[in-house]
């Protein structure tokens, strides 16, 4: 029984703790912790692979509709004779604002970085 509760855990952990790190910037490992055991507490250890399961195909699927309008919103732009090189221009461009800001709040915080 506890091996099944602490296998479940650590997949559970593995699969969302980066997800949900990248979703919840100010949460703490420990909070994270606590909110993983309520949730095996609520659907037990046996059913938590099921959920991760769904929420990854869940997701998959999103990403891949998304790919999907992505290519047809093309292939469509394409077929129109629509010049869409702007777009690749206009990511460099914001890519540089992003790197900029970057520099400009490391110059700014130095030494004082957040623990």
């Amino acid at each position: 029984m506890f091996y099944d509760f602490f296998y479940c855990t650590h997949k559970l952990l593995i699969i969302f703790v980066p997800m949900v790190a990248n979703i919840f910037l100010f949460i703490s490992g420990g909070e994270i912790f606590f909110i993983m055991f309520i949730v095996v507490m609520v659907f037990g250890a046996d059913k938590i692979p099921d959920i991760a399961r769904g929420l990854g195909k869940g997701m998959r699927q999103l990403k891949d509709a998304t790919e999907d309008i992505k290519q047809e919103i093309q292939k469509s732009a394409d077929k129109q004779g629509i010049n869409t090189d702007f777009t690749k221009d206009i990511k460099n461009q914001i890519e540089k604002v992003k790197e900029n800001v970057t520099d400009n709040i490391n110059e700014v915080t130095g030494s004082i970085k957040r623990k």
